[in-house]
């Protein structure tokens, strides 16, 4: 009989699809996850997981394209973070009911930190929905989370894996799944066909999204939008490479004190913040990494 998991769920923007893959793969070879702890798209992950959602997002991530990834990302004049995120959220909504975090299926913790009171906040009940907005607000690109004496932002800021959070019982086995990690990119296996209709298809939603821009905006705006949407998202992976590098060295540390028993790592080179329309790549370089992770734990 396998051990029961604990897990530890890193953020790391797109690269955090790659948790899906992992608890698919930790799934398959019979582990049970008893609780799930994460920080930003950890946190997002795992607390789909404990909703029993799982299916549904996937498949709301399987389908996502850069058009669709675009039209999610409601811009915004605030000084304190250029994109809102009201529209992703609400989307999530059609699929993930909100739910209160102590009646969820398993153990539960999310990790923000407040700005104002300099610390971690861990939300361990309450709204689901509140723990996981809050949790992933990267500070400057995601509007902060008010409170009544507070403001909340991403997690990774100071505990980007929240290893220190998860709850633990008798002879478990704490696997954590880091997507930061400065490790070659490993990428999925796929056929030459296979890799030829993935371009095509991409240089058909180019194609589509160009048409879409030259319908809805004045003659000549097209490509302007295109450009100042093209320098955002630029602005995105810059700001998205700076914390990586910021909390990588804080990781590796809690890691070296709370040593896990099996550790998941993905490379931070394997994708940008807003990548989300890889998620089928994505999803599979968590798998590979699952079973890399776990051949060599299970072979000890």
């Amino acid at each position: 009989m396998k051990p029961v998991v604990s897990l530890v769920l890193s953020g790391g923007g797109a690269r955090g699809i790659a948790h899906i893959g992992v608890i698919e793969e930790l799934e398959r070879r019979g582990y049970e996850i008893a609780s799930v702890t994460g920080t930003s798209m950890g946190a997002l992950v795992g607390g789909v997981y404990a909703d029993g959602a799982m299916d549904a997002f996937k498949e709301w991530m399987l389908s996502l394209d850069r058009r669709k990834v675009l039209s999610l990302v409601d811009f915004t004049v605030s000084r304190v973070g250029i994109v809102k995120g009201d529209r992703v959220f609400k989307k999530m909504k059609d699929f993930i009911p909100d739910s209160l975090i102590e009646d969820l299926n398993i153990p539960y913790a999310a990790v923000a930190v407040d700005l104002i009171n300099n610390k971690e906040v861990v939300f361990r009940e309450g709204s689901l929905f509140d723990a996981i907005r809050a949790s992933v607000s990267i500070p400057s690109v995601f509007t902060p989370v008010k409170t009544t004496d507070g403001l909340l932002i991403d997690g990774g800021v100071m505990n980007n894996i929240p290893v220190n959070h998860a709850p633990r019982i008798q002879d478990d086995l704490l696997v954590v799944v880091n997507v930061n990690a400065n490790v070659p990119v490993i990428l999925p296996k796929i056929s030459r066909e296979e890799e030829e209709k993935q371009k095509r298809a991409y240089q058909k939603k180019i194609e589509e999204f160009q048409v879409h821009l030259q319908k809805i905006l004045p003659h000549g705006s097209a490509e302007k939008q295109a450009h100042s949407h093209e320098e955002r998202m630029g602005y995105f992976n810059l700001i998205d490479k700076t914390i990586s590098l910021m909390t990588n060295h804080m990781a590796q540390m809690s890691m070296q004190y709370y040593s896990p028993d099996v550790l998941i790592e993905v490379s931070r080179d394997a994708c940008n913040t807003f990548d989300f329309f890889r998620a089928g790549e994505i999803l599979e370089m968590g798998r590979s990494a699952t079973v890399e992770a776990l051949n060599k734990y299970e072979s000890q």
